[in-house]
């Protein structure tokens, strides 16, 4: 039970709950999202085998709690996580959540919402739930988790990288000011901007060295962004993870990014940190990267860090788990 999808809907956050199901669907088991918003795709679709329903009313979900069509288990994020809990609750039904920030709200649901499994998508993400929980709830013991990073596959997202600098989703917590402001310190170089998948959009056309690309469909990023991109900006205010980053480290693509805790445990040693408040700090990051002697290396780097960030192990923890919540099946 999610409230949007790609093709339609690219963040961050779909694209790793797709990444996790089709794992799902690959192993043979029948995976089926219900939509709760309007899409732009009016009919059931598939993508990797995932069948896809968009939403026709409140009641889309009362089918598949009884009778035939009775689901094993229901996963859930983001704002549809109350709905979830409580549908699973009522009808005796296993409720996987999978947690992509650290917001009181969603850490709310881990007491109210009783989940069967809890899937963190970093562990500085889950060490923040267990005192979280220790503080909140520390007289019973917290639900059985696992961490997941957001699976990201190099095959995927391999490209030659291109000649620009680039910032994916031009809001302001992703660091749009940053953007523009070495947009305009640095007239010479390209600099390309994609539109986002939420948030409101800062999107200037008084740059001349400056493009603006539509929101981008997930398997467009590597030929339509990332084979335009020498140098990827994340001076995102809040990043559970970065998933963005990663997918660029896939084509050797260095990333310059704002020390969040989930951005320092995506991009590890290959990243390239500066407070996205010290804008002379970034621009000299930047023109670093342009030198011959610096760029081949920081480039090998985040190829290497990409690789090593290999999916296979967690997204086999993450099959085996589920097939466990589904028999009712617990490690405690």
């Amino acid at each position: 039970m999610l409230h949007a999808y790609p093709p339609a809907h690219n963040a961050g956050a779909e694209w790793a709950a797709h990444s996790m199901l089709r794992e799902l669907a690959r192993r043979g088991h029948e995976v089926d999202v219900l939509l709760s918003k309007p899409a732009a795709a009016d009919c059931e679709y598939s993508i990797d085998d995932v069948r896809v329903h968009p939403y026709r009313g409140k009641a889309d979900p009362s089918p598949w709690m009884r009778g035939e069509r009775r689901v094993n288990v229901i996963v859930t994020h983001l704002e549809n996580t109350a709905r979830a809990s409580v549908l699973g609750e009522l009808n005796r039904i296993p409720v996987v959540h999978l947690l992509h920030n650290t917001y009181e709200k969603s850490k709310s649901w881990l007491v109210k919402g009783s989940p069967s499994l809890i899937v963190y998508n970093t562990e500085w993400m889950r060490a923040d739930a267990e005192a979280w929980w220790r503080v909140h709830r520390g007289d019973r013991p917290m639900p059985w988790g696992i961490t997941v990073h957001p699976p990201v596959a190099v095959d995927d997202y391999k490209a030659t990288p291109g000649d620009s600098i680039t910032l994916i989703n031009l809001t302001a917590e992703k660091g749009a000011k940053v953007f523009y402001a070495l947009a305009e310190r640095m007239p010479k170089r390209r600099f390309l901007g994609v539109i986002g998948g939420y948030g409101e959009q800062i999107v200037r056309d008084d740059l001349p060295n400056v493009e603006i690309v539509p929101h981008t469909p997930g398997d467009r990023m590597a030929k339509d962004v990332y084979a335009r991109t020498r140098v990827l900006l994340a001076p995102s205010v809040y990043e559970s993870y970065g998933r963005v980053a990663v997918e660029a480290m896939c084509s050797g693509i260095p990333v310059v990014a704002h020390p969040t805790p989930g951005l320092m445990e995506s991009l590890g040693e290959a990243g390239i940190f500066a407070d996205r408040d010290d804008i002379d700090a970034w621009e000299a990051a930047v023109k670093r990267l342009f030198s011959p002697k610096v760029y081949p290396k920081a480039s090998r780097a985040a190829a290497a860090r990409a690789a090593g960030l290999d999916p296979a192990a967690e997204l086999e923890s993450w099959a085996v788990a589920m097939e466990g919540v589904a028999k009712r099946v617990s490690p405690r």
